[in-house]
């Protein structure tokens, strides 16, 4: 069932959520839009749509390419205006390429009224310190995930969805994942991002030291979620120091490998806050690391997939939807434990995971402390209004 559900999301176009405002942007204001995201995760496709459905005179430029770099690297607005003369819009791939991108896209957007620009990288942590400053109050910036229920909602309903969850939890959401029938095939195409692609922009950022620890860290990693990470205990196991450890971590998580969820705490005496649990932004990714493509009725670790999944979509779907909420789990030292706490303005809500449709005692330590807290488990049959 599963299989046929996949079949059928392969001859979907599938519409991302964040399309339809930066078409807003483009037509209502001249500011630069810039979209950061893991690669393969979508950006040059989901910018090709946007310029096609905009109707301007495009020129695409690879940041890779010299010839591209020299005039964008030069502060030259005379050189700059002979590159983009008769264009409407300028796509810049991968940006963070070109040296001081920032400077150089202020000196284009304040000389060229006129002109739409658009850039994606695939780091925001590199992306962003080359042009947040140059470019303040001239920029909408947005992050592109790997697919999302959110946006399989758009063409799937809710008998579709459900029968792809087993499916999106061994091989993820990357889009590629969904334009091969096979599965051999998409553990092949998983396993070269991890060897080829997802270490690539962590190793460009800054010099690192221990470029072959990168992926032992990652691998003992995939193999904690759920659980809370001690950075001593990782860097003893690395042979590395814990500064080096929390460094690494730090770098996968702008590079969009990974991403943290520390620990809510109202009661210092009584809460646990001094470590994170570490997911991993795509569980196809996190599979091909551990290799292991079971299907979740043959796994033991199903429990830390469906937690890492609902994290990951709740992420994707409050930083899609502007929601403003902040995401945490809670621990007590008496033992007590919440899989998933989110804040908002008008109050918290806590949540409990099981993949199984087992029934589980409510938190009363946590609804004790926190009396005003909504609270809801959340089980394969009932998560979609939760990640939707």
């Amino acid at each position: 069932m599963a299989e046929l559900a996949l079949k059928s999301m392969q001859k979907k176009l599938i519409d991302r959520y964040i399309s339809g405002d930066i078409i807003k942007k483009l037509s209502s204001d001249n500011k630069i839009v810039a979209i950061f995201g893991a690669r393969q995760v979508g950006k040059t496709t989901i910018v090709e749509q946007i310029m096609n459905s905009i109707h301007k005179k495009i020129l695409r430029v690879n940041a890779d390419e010299m010839k591209y770099r020299d005039v964008l690297e030069s502060q030259n607005l005379d050189m700059m205006k002979s590159l983009v003369s008769g264009y409407n819009l300028l796509f810049i791939d991968e940006a963070q390429r070109v040296e001081n991108i920032g400077i150089n896209l202020k000196i284009l957007h304040d000389g060229i009224k006129n002109l739409k620009i658009i850039v994606t990288g695939s780091s925001s942590f590199e992306l962003a310190n080359k042009i947040k400053e140059p470019l303040t109050g001239r920029m909408w910036t947005y992050t592109l995930f790997p697919l999302s229920f959110l946006e399989l909602s758009k063409t799937n309903n809710e008998f579709e969805l459900k029968q792809l969850l087993d499916i999106v939890l061994v091989y993820g959401e990357y889009p590629g994942v969904f334009t091969l029938e096979s599965n051999e095939e998409k553990r092949k195409l998983l396993k070269e991002l991890t060897t080829s692609y997802l270490y690539k922009d962590v190793l460009q950022l800054e010099s690192i030291k221990y470029a072959n620890k990168i992926g032992k860290l990652l691998k003992l990693l995939a193999f904690q979620i759920g659980n809370e990470v001690s950075l001593n205990e990782l860097a003893g196991s690395l042979e590395m120091s814990r500064a080096t450890v929390e460094k690494y971590i730090d770098l996968l998580e702008k590079s969009f490998v990974i991403f943290r969820l520390s620990s809510f705490s109202g009661n210092k005496r009584k809460d646990i806050v001094k470590k994170d649990k570490i997911y991993f932004c795509d569980l196809g990714i996190r599979n091909a690391l551990i290799e292991n493509f079971d299907m979740p009725s043959e796994r033991n670790d199903v429990g830390g997939l469906f937690e890492n999944f609902l994290i990951a979509e709740r992420m994707k779907r409050n930083t899609y939807k502007e929601t403003g909420a902040h995401g945490y789990f809670w621990r007590t030292y008496g033992g007590g434990e919440v899989d998933y706490v989110e804040e908002l303005s008008s109050g918290v809500s806590a949540y409990e995971f099981k993949y199984k449709k087992n029934s589980s005692r409510r938190p009363r330590s946590f609804l004790e402390e926190y009396p005003r807290a909504q609270f809801a488990f959340i089980n394969r049959e009932t998560y979609l209004p939760f990640v939707l």
